[in-house]
C-alpha cells in the first residue's frame, strides 16, 4: 500500500468519525448542517483520492478534481455562513460581534466563489467535447488556486471580525481549515509554476487533513451557536492525552537508549539498562506529582474545552465526598474536602457558630488549629459574606482594597500567607459559618466561574451543615424530654409517697398507742420504702419503670379497691373470680388503677356511685372504671384530657396523671379509652392483652395494707 493511499484512508476515518459525531449532536440548525456537509464532503474526498491513488492507471488525476471541488464548495459555503451569522445586527449575532460589517463585501465573495465552482465543474463536464487547444492543465490548476485564495480570505476574516473574546471559541478552526488551504495554495501555485503536480505534496495532502479533524472537532464543541451538542469527557482527554505523552516519552527515552547502546562501546548494554530504569522511574515520578497534575488539569480546561469544570463530574463528586462515611470523618470535615477539591487545593479550615455570637474553627485539614481567634458574627467579614455572598481571594482583598471598600479582614486572615479563599456557607438569611482554604497546587486564576461553582457548592454544603444542627438539636431536645418526662413521673410519685406518709403522722397523734395502728403504719411504711427503692432504680436508669411479671388483674383490682374505701363513694367490684393474667410491672399498674379511681371518686358527689367492672376476652383483659360523676366534654377528653401539666385540680395536681396512665397502658401493647357525657358521668376502660399460656400464674400478691396516699 502507497503511502498516498494510507493518507487519505487515515482522512477518511477521521472525517468519519467528525461526522457520526456532529450528527449524534446535531439540533436542526444550519450552521450545523453546513459543518456536516464539509466533513461528508471530506470523507468522499478522501476516498476518491485514495482509490485514485490505488489505481491511477485506472482513474486519472483529471477525475479526482470532482471531489476536489466539492469539498471546496463544502468548506466555502460554511466559512461564508459562518462569517454572514456574525454580521452586526443580525438576531443570532453574539456579544462579541464583528467590529465591521462584512456586507456587499461578503455577498460578491460568495458570488465569486459560486461562479468560480460553477463554471469548474461546467469546464471538467464539457472538457471531452472541447477542442484541443482549450483542454489545458493550466485552467483547473488556476481555479483551484483562486478557490483557495478565496478560502484563506474566509478564514482571515473570520478570526479579523471575531473580538479577542471569542477568537478562543474559532481559533481551532481557522488553524485547522487555515491550515488545509495554505497547504494547497503552497501545492496548486508550485504546481501552476512548473506544469506539474508534485508527487510528494500530493500523496501528503492525506496526513495533513486527518491532523487537523480533531482541531476542528473542538472548535465545534466550544460553539454551542453552530447547535452542535458535540461533548468530549474531560477525563477522557486527560487520560488519553497523558497515555500520549507517556507514550511518546517512552518512545524517546527508548531511541536515547538504543542510541546508548549502539554507540556506547562495551558499557552500552549496561547504559541502556540504567538509562531506561531511570526515564521509568522518573516518568512515574513525574505521575505522581499532584501539583503536575493540577497544572496539566489547567492546561486541558483551559485550551480544549468550553467550559473551565465538567460540572456533571464535579457535582457528583462533590456530592460524594458530603456523603462518603467510609472515611469515618465528620461531616465538617468532608465539607472542607469537597470544597478543597474543586479547586486543588490540599485543605483549610471551617468556621461556624456554636451557640454564641462568635464564629470559631470547627474542623481543618492540613492546617494548624486557630487557637483563641474568633470571628464575631456583627463583624465587618461576617457581614461582608452574608450581605454579598461572594468568595473572596484574599490576595486580591490585599492588594486591590477598592473593589471590596466596605470589607475589613481580621488581623489573623490579613496577615496570613497561607489562606487564599474564603468560601461562604449561607442557609437562607443566615450565614451558617465559611470555608477558608489553602493555595491550590499549581498557580491558578480565579474567574467568574470558579467563583459561581464554589458558591453554589458552598450553598449546598450549608444546606448539610443546617441539617446537621437540626438533628443535634433535635437529639438534644429528645434527651430533655425524655429527662424532664421521668422528673415529672418520679415527682408525681413522691407527691403520692408525701401524700401517704402525711396522713400516717397525722394519725399517730391520735392512735400512737393503738397496736393495730402500730402495725398498720410500718406495712404502710414498708410499702413507701418500697416505692421509693423503685423511683431511685428509675432514676439510676433513666427507664420509668419496666419490672415486667406475670401478674393477677382481679387480685390488683380488689386491692385498688380496698385502698380507696376509706374516700367515698366507696367503689364497688363486679368480677366472677376467675383469674385474669397479663404481663406487667404490679406496682405501675395497680398506680394506674388508684389513680383512676381517686378522679372517679373525686368527679363523683358522696351519695353517686363508682364501680368496676372487671372481664375478660380470649385475649384481651378489660377494666371499667364508671362513675355518675359531674363527666366531661368531648372537646375537653379530645384538648385537655391527656396533655401533659394541664391541670384541673389547681396547685394540688401534677397534670400528669392521665397522660402516664395511658402511655404505660399502651406500652404494654394496650390502650385506655374515655367515654363521657357531662351531668351524667365518665366511662374509662383498660384493656391489656393476656399473658401467655406459660405466663398464666398469677404472681401472689400479698394482701398489704390499705395505701392511704392513693
Amino acid at each position: 500500500m502507497s503511502l498516498g493511499v494510507t493518507g487519505y484512508a487515515i482522512a477518511a476515518t477521521g472525517f468519519f468519525a467528525l461526522l457520526a459525531v456532529l450528527l449524534i449532536g446535531w439540533q436542526r440548525r444550519l450552521q450545523g448542517a453546513l459543518l456536516i456537509l464539509a466533513a461528508a464532503a471530506g470523507i468522499l474526498w478522501a476516498l476518491t483520492l485514495a482509490a485514485q491513488a490505488a489505481w491511477p492507471e485506472r482513474i486519472p488525476l483529471f477525475l479526482a478534481f470532482p471531489a476536489e471541488l466539492l469539498r471546496d464548495a463544502a468548506w466555502i459555503g460554511f466559512l461564508w455562513g459562518l462569517l454572514w451569522q456574525a454580521r452586526p445586527g443580525t438576531p443570532s449575532s453574539p456579544a462579541d460581534a464583528a467590529n465591521t460589517d462584512p456586507g456587499r463585501p461578503l455577498i460578491l465573495l460568495g458570488v465569486a466563489a459560486l461562479l468560480l465552482i460553477l463554471g469548474l465543474s461546467i469546464y471538467l463536464l464539457l472538457h471531452s467535447m472541447l477542442p484541443e487547444a482549450w483542454m489545458r492543465g493550466d485552467v483547473l490548476l488556476g481555479g483551484k488556486l483562486l478557490l483557495t485564495l478565496i478560502a484563506l480570505l474566509l478564514v482571515e476574516q473570520i478570526y479579523r471580525n471575531t473580538s479577542r473574546e471569542g477568537r478562543w471559541a474559532i481559533k481551532y478552526l481557522c488553524l485547522g481549515v487555515g491550515g488545509i488551504y495554505l497547504f494547497d495554495f503552497y501545492m496548486y501555485a508550485e504546481s501552476l509554476l512548473f506544469r506539474n503536480v508534485d508527487a510528494g505534496l500530493w500523496e501528503a495532502r492525506g496526513f495533513i487533513n486527518a491532523l487537523v479533524v480533531p482541531l476542528i472537532a473542538v472548535s465545534a464543541a466550544r460553539n454551542p451557536r453552530w447547535s452542535l451538542d458535540v461533548y468530549v469527557s474531560r477525563g477522557m482527554v486527560f487520560h488519553t492525552a497523558t497515555l500520549l505523552g507517556a507514550g511518546v516519552y517512552l518512545l524517546l527515552m527508548a531511541a536515547a537508549g538504543y542510541y546508548l547502546r549502539v554507540f556506547g562501546g562495551e558499557w552500552g548494554k549496561v547504559f541502556q539498562v540504567v538509562f531506561l530504569f531511570a526515564a521509568l522511574v522518573s516518568l512515574l515520578a513525574l505521575a505522581a506529582s499532584g501539583r503536575l497534575r493540577a497544572q496539566f488539569k489547567v492546561f486541558v480546561s483551559k485550551h480544549f474545552f468550553n467550559y473551565k469544570y465538567d460540572y456533571r463530574e464535579e457535582w457528583l463528586r462533590f456530592i460524594s465526598t458530603l456523603a462518603d462515611e467510609t472515611r469515618h470523618e465528620a461531616l465538617p470535615t468532608r465539607v472542607i474536602r469537597a470544597l478543597a477539591d474543586i479547586v486543588d487545593s490540599p485543605g483549610g479550615q471551617l468556621w461556624m457558630r456554636s451557640g454564641g455570637r462568635h464564629f470559631t474553627q470547627m474542623a481543618q485539614i492540613n492546617m494548624a488549629e486557630a487557637g483563641h481567634h474568633a470571628e464575631p458574627m456583627d463583624g465587618s467579614l461576617a457581614c461582608y459574606l452574608l450581605d454579598t455572598g461572594w468568595v473572596l481571594d484574599v490576595e486580591e482583598c490585599r492588594s486591590e482594597p477598592h473593589r471590596h471598600p466596605d470589607l475589613r479582614l481580621p488581623d489573623w486572615i490579613r496577615h496570613s500567607e497561607r489562606i487564599w479563599l474564603l468560601i461562604p456557607l449561607k442557609q437562607g438569611q443566615e450565614l451558617l459559618g465559611f470555608v477558608v482554604l489553602l493555595p491550590p497546587r499549581a498557580h491558578r486564576t480565579m474567574n467568574w466561574e470558579d467563583r459561581d461553582l464554589l458558591k453554589t457548592a458552598g450553598l449546598q454544603a450549608a444546606s448539610h451543615l443546617a441539617q446537621m444542627q437540626a438533628l443535634q438539636a433535635l437529639s438534644e431536645a429528645r434527651q430533655f424530654e425524655a429527662f424532664n418526662r421521668l422528673s415529672a413521673y418520679v415527682v408525681h410519685d413522691l407527691k403520692n409517697l408525701i401524700a401517704q406518709l402525711s396522713l400516717v403522722v397525722s394519725n399517730a397523734r391520735r392512735h400512737g398507742d393503738n397496736p393495730a395502728f402500730l402495725k398498720d403504719a410500718i406495712g404502710t411504711v414498708e410499702n413507701a420504702v418500697e416505692r421509693m427503692n423503685k423511683l431511685m432504680l428509675q432514676l439510676r436508669t433513666g427507664d420509668p419503670g419496666r419490672d415486667m411479671a406475670p401478674v393477677d388483674v382481679a387480685l390488683l383490682a380488689a386491692r385498688a379497691v380496698a385502698q380507696a374505701q376509706g374516700r367515698a363513694p366507696m367503689p364497688e367490684l363486679a368480677h366472677n373470680g376467675a383469674p385474669i393474667p397479663v404481663l406487667a410491672d404490679p406496682e405501675r399498674l395497680l398506680s394506674v388503677m388508684n389513680h383512676l379511681i381517686q378522679n372517679a371518686q373525686e368527679a363523683t358527689p358522696p351519695e353517686g356511685e363508682v364501680r368496676l367492672n372487671l372481664r375478660r376476652d380470649s385475649r384481651q383483659a378489660y377494666l371499667e372504671i364508671r362513675d355518675s360523676g359531674t363527666g366531661m366534654t368531648a372537646e375537653f377528653i379530645r384538648e385537655r384530657l391527656f396533655r401533659p401539666f394541664d391541670t384541673t385540680k389547681g396547685l394540688t395536681g401534677m397534670g400528669i396523671g392521665a397522660y402516664e396512665s395511658r402511655e404505660f397502658v399502651r406500652a404494654l401493647g394496650g390502650d385506655l379509652e374515655v367515654w363521657s357525657e357531662p351531668g351524667v358521668g365518665s366511662r374509662f376502660r383498660i384493656s391489656i392483652p393476656l399473658a401467655q399460656e406459660q405466663e398464666e400464674a398469677p404472681l401472689p400478691l400479698a394482701e398489704k395494707q390499705p395505701d392511704h396516699g392513693q
